[in-house]
């Protein structure tokens, strides 16, 4: 049975800016009807993969094929380049009405009149802005701007969508609206997205795949699920999220677990070492879990610490609990737990993990 082509896919893929390697991505795929978000800090090259998968910017090495075929200067660019829409931070609208710029890819493509109109409008309804048909896009707001940006760019039917940090400059209930309303739209039009961001929110909401980037590689892709627990370095770690990340040796071996000493502390986590390698725990803050008074036993996790709370930070729906157990420690509580707990900085509480909430680094051991 023959195995069908990914829609996109890239080898060995180079890109350089003034004698420097800034892109070098060895190979990616991306499947038809799915959603590949992009994360990594100011700087990583998610913009650069991003116009250069749209063949904005030419690289200076590698190859980049669509549905099977290379994709080259000569050789099938315009065929692509019209399969594709881009989606910027700016909406970069023009000068003219919010009708005759959701219709101007249409046009170029030389539709007829009705056709274009029904789109034009199919699109405005479904970013929810049918009202601004005829105004101005100089005059409607930065959320409708994007909107509009977006059924220009869904009105052409496209089979690649690419998104640069589409809401970076929106305010959060903007966003927020405007993040429920794409994710249905692509879901329900089975539109095949590559959406670059830094806030991993974004990524986890909207992925089917998430790969991580920092100069110019991919250092990790895969379900947003594996990306999230899984990291497979300190680096993607503290970016997805985790919170506390100790470095320690193994020093006993159990039944599929072993304990490690951090801090002079031992901690006990699932997985097969050797004694006296070095590891790095990673521990998701949603996974601590804090109890007053403290206290022992009556928990099914392997790892309970008298912990003294050094700091509390609100963070919206939930506060960030920083500990200190010896070893530093991060919990989230929501504020309904905080005011049940009565937690407050230098209190002394108890906290605890599983041993199966911890995700082991193994670290290669020097000769």
């Amino acid at each position: 049975m023959t195995v069908p082509a990914p829609l996109l896919a890239v080898r060995e893929l180079r890109v350089q800016r003034g004698g420097f390697l800034v892109l070098d991505i060895s190979s990616l795929t991306v499947e038809e009807g799915t959603i590949l978000s992009l994360i990594g800090p100011n700087g990583a090259g998610k913009t650069t993969l991003l116009q250069t998968l749209a063949c904005l910017i030419k690289p200076h090495g590698g190859e980049l094929s669509f549905k099977g075929q290379k994709v080259t200067s000569d050789h099938g660019l315009l065929q692509y380049r019209r399969k594709l829409a881009m989606v910027f931070q700016e909406p970069l609208l023009f000068d003219t009405t919010v009708f005759q710029n959701v219709a101007s890819g249409l046009k170029i493509r030389g539709m007829d009149h009705s056709e274009i109109e029904n789109r034009v409008k199919q699109n405005l309804e479904r970013f929810g802005i049918p009202h601004l048909l005829d105004r101005s896009a100089r005059k409607i707001s930065g959320g409708e701007a994007q909107r509009v940006a977006l059924a220009r760019a869904m009105a052409i039917q496209p089979e690649i969508l690419f998104l640069d940090e589409p809401f970076a400059s929106l305010d959060p209930p903007t966003r927020e609206s405007l993040m429920e309303d794409l994710e249905k739209i692509l879901r329900q039009t089975n539109t095949t997205t590559i959406f670059a961001t830094h806030d991993r929110m974004e990524a986890l909401r909207l992925s089917d795949r998430i790969a991580v980037m920092n100069q110019g590689r991919i250092l990790q892709i895969g379900p947003p699920e594996e990306v999230m627990n899984q990291p497979g370095d300190e680096f993607i770690a503290s970016f997805v999220g985790v919170e506390t990340i100790l470095t320690g040796r193994a020093v006993r071996k159990g039944q599929g677990t072993f304990m490690a000493s951090i801090d002079g502390r031992e901690v006990e986590a699932v997985g097969e070492v050797e004694i006296g390698e070095p590891v790095v725990f990673c521990i998701r803050p949603e996974n601590v879990t804090l109890d007053v008074p403290p206290r022992r036993g009556a928990t099914s996790a392997r790892n309970v610490f008298p912990a003294t709370i050094t700091r509390i930070v609100p963070l919206g729906l939930y506060y960030k609990v920083h500990l200190d157990c010896g070893f530093p420690l991060v919990a989230y509580v929501t504020g309904h737990s905080l005011e049940n707990l009565s937690l407050h900085e230098g209190q002394l509480v108890s906290a605890s993990f599983k041993a199966t909430a911890i995700h082991v680094i193994r670290k290669t051991l020097k000769p």
